[in-house]
């Protein structure tokens, strides 16, 4: 019995997916549940498991393709054997094996000009070259990388070179500068597509910038008061939750206090409406192998500040193993950056939409301030909230931006809501 494999069904919002990597070739066998192939969508990638027992006997779409819900992607045949591919299937690789020959001509006369004039200087047939470029064509820098054969060594054939450059070739050619061509032939390239999410965060950081009036205010919150408390219940507060007490759930925490105190900070833009948002779902921006992910942090008023840390940790687990779902990344009211775990020192974030404000965090350093009149040396971390200013004014950002800093440098508001 053949059973088709599909593309799951998109989010609403997910017009169309690529098809990342093939875990699966034809002929094999596969049980039922066992993850066939990565499909990668511009917010996650969806694993699809193979819809019942058998053998994969035709690979309709193979990796790269473009693809959407619903779409035929691969022939599973419940009765088959291991090594059984279907005839069609079994007769497709002929046509490419029977054009390798003309391919492979094709390649090596594939050269541009400047490529076989380098090759005809060094007397190197641009056959004997392996090219990097598009359908394997030879480039200048394929052409600038080949050394001369030594002298009295013998060239398995004699340089090519096509008519229509014969005319060129056969005039007086500068030759290229020893140093110059050392120099190109150690510049190596390589072009690569952008990603559907690398090219969907593009997207949107453009979006944010040409739509919202970003505006950016800083301030500086002495660390030692949540260093103190951290270092004082840090073991005590893992064997009772099973979780490492971080500093991320402090920044949340004072976030939402904010938040509380000035709702614009949390709310959007709707056309000519401002939506206030009556819940805190905190986006925490999480690096990953395929490029910034902000999943959600859902109802974050309402968690402890053991919750928090845990969600954290699931989301950076996820985020590293590609698993985050759309639930997870969809929607927030506000969300937080921490550039301060790769050491950044100060920056100012880009809103992400439709959100209207966003908190940077940075690497916590000890800096002389001045308290009491006198120069002492704390641990102090710079605060960036960036805005927008269409709908946010500086003085919401900016009390803000001091609600967060007083929260942080006297924990005890956040116990006492004040």
């Amino acid at each position: 019995m053949i059973i088709e494999v599909k593309v799951p069904q998109l989010s609403e919002s997910v017009s169309e997916a690529t098809l990342v990597s093939w875990h699966a070739v034809e002929g094999q066998a596969v049980k039922r549940d066992q993850n066939l192939i990565d499909i990668e969508t511009d917010k996650v990638v969806l694993e699809t498991p193979a819809p019942a027992d058998g053998v994969i006997v035709k690979i309709v779409k193979g990796n790269g393709s473009t693809v959407v819900s619903g779409e035929l992607i691969a022939h599973i045949d419940t009765e088959a054997k291991a090594g059984a591919v279907a005839p069609a299937a079994a007769a497709a690789p002929a046509a490419p094996a029977a054009t390798a020959p003309a391919a492979a001509a094709a390649a090596a006369s594939g050269s541009g000009p400047a490529a076989r004039k380098i090759l005809a200087e060094k007397g190197v047939d641009p056959s004997a070259v392996q090219g990097s470029g598009p359908g394997g064509r030879v480039t200048k820098a394929d052409a600038l990388g080949v050394s001369k054969p030594a002298t009295g060594s013998s060239v398995s054939a004699p340089a090519v070179v096509a008519p229509a450059a014969a005319s060129t070739a056969a005039l007086p050619q500068p030759p290229v500068p020893p140093a110059v061509e050392a120099v190109l032939s150690d510049r190596p390239e390589e072009r690569v597509p952008m990603s559907r999410l690398r090219a969907r965060v593009a997207e949107r950081l453009l979006q944010s910038q040409a739509t919202n009036a970003i505006l950016t205010t800083f301030n500086e919150v002495n660390m030692a008061p949540v260093m103190e408390l951290r270092k004082k219940y840090v073991e005590k507060f893992e064997k009772e939750h099973g979780i490492k007490l971080g500093f991320m759930s402090f920044f949340v925490k004072a976030a939402v206090a904010a938040l509380k105190k000035y709702p614009v900070l949390n709310a959007s833009v709707d056309g000519n409406d401002i939506v206030y948002h009556g819940y805190f779902d905190i986006g925490i921006a999480v690096g990953s192998p395929r490029g910034l992910v902000v999943p959600i942090l859902r109802n974050a008023d309402q968690l402890s500040i053991a919750q928090i840390e845990k969600k954290i940790a699931e989301f950076g687990a996820k985020a590293k193993e590609g698993k985050l779902s759309m639930e997870d990344l969809s929607g927030g009211t506000f969300s937080i950056s921490n550039g301060g775990v790769f050491g950044s020192m100060l920056s100012t974030p880009i809103i992400n939409p439709p959100q209207s404000a966003i908190l940077g965090i940075h690497a916590t350093k000890d800096r002389p301030v001045v308290e009491n009149g006198q120069i002492v040396i704390r641990p102090i971390n710079y605060l960036a909230m960036s805005y927008d200013h269409r709908i946010i004014d500086g003085r919401e950002a900016v009390l803000g931006l001091v609600a967060m800093k007083e929260a942080l440098e006297d924990p005890a508001r956040l116990l006492l809501d004040i």
